[in-house]
């Protein structure tokens, strides 16, 4: 006899002893299973007007019949019967089901076509009243408002690498710029003529804020570096050590002195500004941090990562409080609303998301990039209009959406400059001036374009094509 006959043998024993009765239920034992239903009865119904009314009729009539107390018929709780109980339920069952019958075939009609919510639990004229009915409205897209298109104003070369970052100065006389070529420029905003140049990092860099407090400028990048410029003195003054790996991105905080950064080491450092002492290393995303969004109130830091979430963080508590993970791609930007709408929109390669703060609730798509998005910004709407949301992409698409309705009233392909190859047309830095009537980019070809709305543009030269989808 060979070893698998053995093997097949005792198995079958086993499943015959031990698996015959496999998903059988066992029977219940007649005491345990009516001490089970007793119990069940006097926990669910004991709190019924009839229940409670045959108790009282039922210890009265202990209480005649001279029992002694504790003892059964005497001051001890006197039981219910079970028929009792059950025409109890059975009548309460069938009053419920009388009472939720619609009032009239319309209720029935509007119930079954989804119209109706609910329907109504009385009927017209009985007691209790007639319930409101819910009729649900389906939801509608917003028209979308015309917006002028934008146009190039000027060309601005003078970087010898890729423009990774912008920032404009508070004051709007200047913005400043950082590329591959491991090179910070400062540019006139009016002219575009260069002012000054500034070197010390040793790598690309790759993100640029200016203090609106302080006469500082903070720059990052890929040399593990976070630089703290005095621009009274154009000269280094603070660095701040403690990434592991390259920084991506960082944000000022608008009212304390609280410096955040985040990059490929996947956490977010909050310093202090002037001691450079780490208050917090926020960890939890499992991706390269690719942008940052600090704000006064909460939450006072939002970040993006390559790990499709974004996370909200709590200052105080030092760790996120609301983690979002809708996204299905990279999260490379992010942009806040400036009014007070208290809004943020991130950017995949799958969805523009548009999340309301505190708590992170999700609001609604914009669609139509399908590409891999590095930078976006918002406008504001004039006289409680609505604004713009501007993205650019992985392929030189300037795209421009109107904010509340998510219409694309245009796409702006972006030219290569002389001298670069047709793939080196991506747009990675994006930033509107301080009265929002230009907007800067930082592009692939090494270049950095200034756009601004065309005045002569009007709702009949450019029409709004608009067709209202599905409720999303």
């Amino acid at each position: 006899m060979t070893f698998a006959v053995l093997v097949r043998k005792d198995l079958k024993r086993t499943y015959d002893m031990f698996a015959g009765n496999w998903g059988l239920k066992p029977q219940d034992e007649p005491t345990a299973a009516a001490a089970k239903l007793k119990i069940k009865m006097a926990d669910e119904y004991d709190w019924l007007p009839e229940v409670q009314g045959a108790r009282r009729g039922a210890t009265e009539e202990g209480d005649g019949s001279g029992g002694a107390p504790g003892q059964e018929g005497g001051g001890a709780k006197a039981a219910i019967p079970s028929s009792t109980i059950g025409k109890m339920i059975d009548d309460l069952s069938s009053k419920r089901s009388e009472d939720s019958r619609p009032a009239n075939t319309m209720d029935l009609a509007l119930y079954q076509s989804g119209q109706l919510a609910t329907l109504p639990a009385s009927r017209p004229g009985e007691q209790g009243g007639l319930n409101q009915l819910a009729i649900r409205k389906q939801p509608t897209a917003p028209k979308p408002v015309w917006h002028p298109p934008w146009k190039l104003m000027r060309v601005i070369s003078g970087h010898q690498g890729w423009v990774r970052c912008l920032a404009v100065d508070p004051r709007n006389e200047w913005f400043a710029s950082g590329s591959n070529d491991r090179l910070l420029k400062i540019w006139d905003l009016a002219t575009g003529t260069l002012k000054l140049s500034l070197t010390g990092h040793i790598n690309n860099i790759r993100g640029l804020a200016i203090s609106t407090r302080h006469p500082y400028l903070f720059s990052c990048g890929e040399d593990n570096q976070v630089k703290c410029w005095d621009l009274e003195q154009n000269k280094v003054i603070r660095s701040y050590h403690g990434h592991l790996s390259g920084v991506y991105c960082l944000a000022i905080h608008p009212s304390l002195d609280i410096l955040s950064t985040g990059g490929r080491d996947a956490v977010v450092r909050v310093w202090d500004m002037r001691t450079k002492q780490s208050i917090h290393t926020l960890g939890g995303h499992t991706g390269t941090i690719t942008s940052l969004i600090s704000q006064n109130t909460e939450p006072q830091i939002i970040s993006g990562s390559m790990d499709h979430h974004v996370r909200l963080w709590d200052l105080a508590a030092g760790k996120s409080s609301v983690v979002l993970t809708h996204h299905k791609k990279s999260v490379r930007a992010m942009a806040m609303h400036p009014g007070t709408e208290y809004t943020f929109a991130s950017c995949a390669a799958d969805n523009i998301k548009v999340w309301k703060c505190p708590e992170g609730r999700f609001e609604r798509n914009i669609q139509g990039h399908n590409a891999i998005v590095n930078t976006c910004c918002v406008r504001d709407g004039d006289n409680g209009e609505s604004g713009i949301l501007v993205a650019g992409t992985d392929n030189g698409c300037l795209n421009f959406w109107d904010w509340k309705s998510g219409y694309k009233f245009q796409t702006r392909q972006s030219q290569v400059q002389p001298g670069s190859l047709e793939s080196e047309n991506g747009i990675f830095a994006s930033v509107f001036d301080q009265s929002y009537s230009r907007l800067i980019t930082g592009e692939c070809d090494k270049t950095i374009k200034i756009w601004k709305e065309d005045d002569e543009a009007t709702p009949e030269t450019h029409p709004i094509t608009w067709k209202p989808n599905r409720p999303y």
